[in-house]
């Protein structure tokens, strides 16, 4: 029998090659010449070996940009009779978890290593309701927009996606890293903490946009293109808290909203009109007065007839912060639950808005929103939650420390 050809060498090489080292969970670039069949492997990261430090100043999952493409935001209630040393013990517990899970590895006394070891930019952030200010004793430190929200009469909240003594937001690129993260998480409040509500998000994979590009919302829109970019002084400003108590000062309030898509009634809406309730062009996001995606919506352009381009109430308008207190950062993750039994769709968004004060932020902006914006015919605000989100941790210490006093 013949020699294989060149060809053949080279393919059984290089599926020989990528099986064995594929196989060890390492990856290798094969360098092979017709003739010189030598292998160079050279050091590659494996997909998902990306990672979020859990511990510093603030919180991870806020400013951690671009989002990840899979969100889970858990509320829970504290049991009954929960105190000081019982909130403590939850946290330094969950404070723990946490950072091992974001690090790649699985908690204490977790013996499926391999569900953690590809964390893919997890992230876990936690939020302060009112209840939990209620049950350490410290009811007055907890903000009143916090504590409660103004009515918008817009609003048509329903009980099951609203309020929560304790947030757990989860964040990854990957759902199985995600959804085992959740899990250990849960077990772990599980003696001291019941699940109010769950609510699971997703964002498009990275890669499938144009780089710098902001993601898709499940109307087609480019979401988030007026947020402050990552790692500027606008961004410190609007998210973290400067000035306040010390338990505070580095931390951020979020506010959490499910808003439900009318998807049945935009699907049958014509292009132009969807692209004037918004005010910005579907396919770029660039606004119909001109421009690029980030250039601001100019509402003095008029047409060939001396018409206002932009209509007052369109949501650019309505939702563009008018004062430096308005500025927030969102971060949006699409929702599908259904469709129903009638086949109708269940979904939306899941709009996370994290600000230094969201008394000077989000409400005023939701409130003009609620009053006059065209998308109103196609959203509707069905969850409502306010927390506190704590500033970040040091190694060895746990998220609340300062003001659980423990």
């Amino acid at each position: 029998m013949s020699a294989p050809g060149p060809s053949l060498r080279r393919r059984a090489l290089l599926l020989g090659g990528a099986a064995a080292v594929v196989g060890g969970g390492t990856a290798a670039a094969l360098a092979v010449r017709d003739g010189d069949p030598e292998v160079r492997p050279v050091a590659v990261a494996p997909v998902g070996a990306e990672t979020v430090p859990f511990h510093g100043v603030h919180q991870p999952g806020i400013d951690t940009l671009p989002a990840q493409a899979h969100a889970v935001f858990l509320g829970l209630d504290l049991n009954p009779g929960s105190g000081p040393a019982e909130v403590g013990r939850l946290m330094r517990l969950l404070s723990d978890d946490a950072a091992r899970l974001m690090s790649g590895r699985a908690p204490l006394a977790a013996e499926d290593q391999e569900l953690a070891v590809l964390p893919s930019r997890l992230t876990v952030t936690f939020g302060f309701g009112p209840g939990l200010f209620d049950a350490i004793g410290r009811a007055g430190d907890c903000p009143a927009v916090v504590r409660e929200l103004p009515a918008f009469p817009t609003d048509r909240l329903d009980p099951r996606w609203s309020g929560g003594d304790l947030l757990l937001q989860v964040c990854s690129d990957d759902p199985v890293p995600l959804a085992y993260a959740v899990r250990r998480l849960v077990r772990d409040a599980r003696s001291m903490a019941s699940v109010r509500w769950v609510q699971r998000g997703f964002n498009p994979a990275r890669g499938s946009e144009p780089a710098g590009a902001t993601p898709r919302n499940l109307f087609g829109q480019r979401d988030g293109t007026a947020n402050p970019a990552s790692g500027s002084p606008e961004l410190a400003k609007s998210v973290w808290v400067r000035d306040g108590p010390s338990w505070f000062v580095g931390g951020s309030v979020l506010v959490l909203r499910r808003i439900r898509m009318d998807l049945d009634t935009w699907d049958d809406f014509g292009r132009v009109g969807k692209e004037m309730a918004l005010a910005r062009r579907l396919d770029t996001g660039a606004p119909v007065t001109g421009g690029g995606e980030f250039d601001e919506v100019d509402p003095r352009v008029v047409d060939e007839r001396g018409m206002p381009m932009v209509a007052a109430s369109a949501h650019v308008v309505r939702a563009k912060a008018r004062t430096p207190a308005e500025r927030m950062l969102r971060r949006g993750y699409s929702y599908d639950d259904g469709p129903t039994p009638d086949g109708a769709p269940d979904a939306g968004q899941l709009f996370a808005a994290y600000q230094a004060d969201a008394a000077t932020a989000f409400v005023p902006v939701q409130a003009r929103l609620a009053e006059s914006d065209v998308m109103n015919l196609w959203v509707t605000h069905v969850g409502s939650a306010a927390f506190v989100i704590p500033p970040g941790c040091a190694d060895g210490e746990f998220v609340g420390r300062a003001l659980l006093g423990t």
